[in-house]
């Protein structure tokens, strides 16, 4: 592990995602069910998992953030509680170790090449 890694990495998860289904559905959202299988996977150390309120990827199914101090933001889309709760937790480990938060794309799950919504650069980015 890195000195990078050592300030440890959030996992943001949108729990208010519905991934398609009507407003008036009965049940848990697709978004709770993710963060709750989330919950339940083993998780890298020093990655923080944290539910947070409509992340506003709504048209690109649940959506998970990969963020930390000096790092690239990631966001990620596309995501099903039943299938993608190890990839994300592989994909998080990886981003763990990149010292910027940039894992080489061939490196990166393969759910993670094909859905990657937005990269957004770290505050302390030079001009």
């Amino acid at each position: 592990m890195s000195a990078a890694s050592d300030a440890g990495v959030e996992l943001l998860v949108c729990t208010t995602c519905r991934r398609g289904q009507p407003s008036d559905a009965e049940g848990p959202r697709p978004g709770e069910q993710l963060h709750d299988a989330l919950r339940a996977q083993w998780l890298p150390d020093n990655v923080r998992l944290k539910p947070v309120e409509c992340l506003s990827n709504c048209s690109s199914g649940c959506t998970i953030v990969l963020r930390g101090p000096g790092r690239w933001t990631c966001v990620y889309g596309n995501l099903d509680a039943a299938i993608h709760a190890p990839v994300i937790a592989e994909g998080a480990a990886k981003y763990r170790d990149a010292p910027d938060g940039l894992v080489p794309w061939r490196e990166r799950p393969e759910h993670f090449r094909k859905n990657c919504i937005a990269r957004i650069p770290p505050l302390e980015a030079s001009e």
